[in-house]
């Protein structure tokens, strides 16, 4: 059962309801600018259906774990979202180039998300701020990456539903299929981390 994505505007403000927050949306509420990180709709079997979510404070980094009632409604956040493109790291700091600019911004490495494992160098993602402040980072969508590391394949062996591990050229740790051999370039869907084919 599919839902459509619903937002109302309230004197010009775009809002969003409880009901329909998703991995990544941002909101406001008592002044503070949340992320939504995990969501679960519940349903108990007494008493009304609630939404219970762990959100992420985009300026504080604080995450916190509260339940809503679905028909709830926030005013959403505007999240500026710029390509920039990741040049290098050094300690803890990862250095993005403006793509207009030429200037590089570093972000702590606190203010990545797990998928960034997929992200060499030279790859354009898109920056997350709320009002200059970077909070978030995510990678393109899709991406192709060489193995570094995984056990010698075996002729002929074509099942695809039994995977080994393997090491990306990122450090990334991904399972792909048996006949996948190091130094072969493969996509890899950042979202969910799955092997989608041979690049």
């Amino acid at each position: 059962m599919f839902r459509i994505y619903e937002e109302s505007k309230i004197g010009g403000i775009t809002m969003i309801s409880a009901g329909d927050f998703r991995n990544g949306v941002t909101f406001e509420e008592d002044g503070n600018v949340l992320q939504v990180v995990e969501f679960q709709h519940v349903k108990p079997g007494k008493g009304a259906a609630f939404v219970r979510t762990k959100t992420k404070n985009v300026l504080t980094g604080a995450v916190t774990e509260k339940s809503y009632n679905p028909s709830a409604k926030f005013p959403t956040a505007f999240i500026e979202r710029k390509d920039m493109e990741y040049s290098y790291t050094d300690g803890g700091l990862y250095y993005f180039m403006d793509q207009e600019t030429y200037e590089l911004e570093p972000i702590n490495e606190s203010d990545l998300s797990d998928n960034f494992k997929f992200v060499k160098d030279g790859m354009v993602c898109k920056v997350l701020s709320y009002k200059g402040k970077v909070f978030g980072v995510e990678p393109p969508t899709f991406v192709e990456l060489a193995v570094t590391k995984t056990d010698p394949g075996f002729k002929g062996d074509t099942a695809t539903n039994t995977t080994k591990p393997a090491t990306l050229e990122t450090g990334a740790e991904v399972k792909v299929p048996l006949f996948i051999e190091e130094g072969e370039m493969i996509q890899i869907d950042t979202r969910t981390g799955e092997y989608l084919g041979r690049a």
